[in-house]
């Protein structure tokens, strides 16, 4: 995959998130949800992006669940959000 390839996931999920205070972490912005490749819609998760995974950090259930992405893997991503009136 092309560097250019990985640097627009990037900045999708950076629009797509908010940098979560004291960490290199970034939360899921309010109203959004986020789908890749087709699989599991996430809202209110964290993601830690780089240059070789994406960690998707949510709850199920009562419990912490990672899911990692390989960068070169992502096909696609999918934002879901409120419609501005």
């Amino acid at each position: 995959m092309a560097e250019s390839n990985l640097q627009a996931w990037e900045k999708v999920l950076e629009y797509a998130s908010v940098p979560l205070h004291g960490t290199m972490s970034r939360k899921i912005r309010k109203g959004v949800k986020l789908q890749i490749n087709e699989g599991s819609i996430y809202e209110d998760a964290v993601l830690f992006i780089s240059d070789l995974f994406l960690r998707v950090t949510g709850e199920a259930d009562g419990v912490s669940v990672n899911t990692y992405y390989d960068m070169k893997a992502v096909s696609s991503i999918r934002t879901y959000s409120t419609k501005e009136q």
